[in-house]
């Protein structure tokens, strides 16, 4: 027999309060239930949850029951639910993923997400974020805030850079030369021979201009101090593992300019030209587009699906589209996990 609302309403009323003692629970209510990502008429109490753990890692007492008096209990991974006044633009300590950040010399993008590496954690954002389109040295301060929102040195110093992925432009504005050792050769025999006859011109080996092609644009900040950074992104929580983006999926990010949007993953397998300014462009591929869910620095934002699992990094769009590094080419160039 289908559970009556009011019956679920009643047993959530005298049970809740034994619910949120349960570490992991951040709310409670009556909605249906999820079986394999899709929603079902089955009426559930549902348990909100800062992220969904094994068994194993639990104690008996913070063991959710599988259901209570014949109702089903559901379990929903939320992240931590935070007020949604925060406003980005602010200096933050601990700072979350979401908020203005940026290189001393820039004006400002989005501290994307907390990873791991070595033991230590780091704040992943773009190369042209915190490291000035390649134009930064490692060990350069890096501000939260960043400066077009008021950062400043020494005060909003959160850390320094610690390490990028070189972006590859294309073009070389010049003829380069040859590394092609029977080219060169070839070149000088003519260029003596032409100088026995008393010419004037020389001849040098050169190769067709093409830059190597990008997967990502991304980079790390080492927090000063490491309670100085929260694992979790405004309005999204913490990430709940990465995966792999597929045509169709529903994303969601929070970034410093747009703040919280949505959009869906229109087409994988994306080559894209990407400006620069000052007449620089650079060659990505292997990345994802979405719709318009972005603007100016929103750049660097950790975008996720609708089960909190990371599955890229915002780097460049226009203003009916988002191009965005799949997070599995970022987590290998860089050597970082999710804590």
């Amino acid at each position: 027999m289908a559970a009556n609302i009011e019956d679920v309403r009643q047993l959530l009323k005298t049970t809740k309060s034994d619910l949120f003692k349960k570490s992991n629970v951040v709310a409670t209510g009556v909605g249906y239930k999820t079986t394999n990502g899709k929603l079902t008429g089955d009426l559930s109490i549902v348990c909100s949850v800062e992220s969904k753990k094994s068994p194993g890692t639990l104690s008996a007492s913070d063991l959710l029951p599988q259901s209570m008096d014949g109702i089903p209990v559901d379990v929903n991974a939320t992240g931590v639910i935070h007020a949604l006044a925060q406003d980005p633009k602010l200096r933050y300590r601990p700072a979350s993923g979401g908020v203005s950040i940026g290189h001393y010399l820039i004006t400002a993008g989005t501290f994307g997400v907390t990873v791991l590496r070595d033991g230590k954690r780091f704040i992943l954002s773009n190369n042209h974020v915190l490291a000035n389109s390649n134009d930064a040295s490692i060990g350069d301060e890096i501000l939260q805030p960043g400066p077009y929102d008021g950062g400043s040195r020494p005060n909003d110093v959160i850390g320094v850079l610690k390490d990028f992925v070189q972006i590859n432009y294309d073009g070389s504005g010049g003829d380069p030369i040859s590394d092609c050792p029977i080219a060169n050769s070839a070149a000088s025999v003519l260029n003596a021979i032409s100088a026995a006859a008393g010419r004037k011109s020389r001849l040098k080996a050169v190769y067709e201009v093409q830059a190597a092609e990008n997967l990502v644009d991304a980079a790390l900040c080492e927090p000063s101090n490491q309670n100085d950074i929260s694992n979790d992104v405004v309005q999204v929580g913490a990430p709940n593992g990465i995966a792999e983006a597929s045509l169709g999926m529903s994303l969601q990010k929070f970034g410093r300019t747009t703040e919280y949007t949505t959009g869906t993953v229109l087409q994988i397998d994306v080559t894209s030209q990407v400006s620069y300014g000052t007449g620089k462009t650079a060659t990505f591929v292997d990345q994802i587009m979405a719709g318009a869910m972005s603007a100016g620095g929103d750049s660097g934002s950790a975008i996720f699906n609708t089960n909190n699992q990371l599955v890229g990094l915002l780097f460049a769009g226009s203003s009916s589209t988002t191009i965005i590094n799949r997070i599995q080419n970022v987590f290998e160039l860089l050597n970082v996990s999710l804590p």
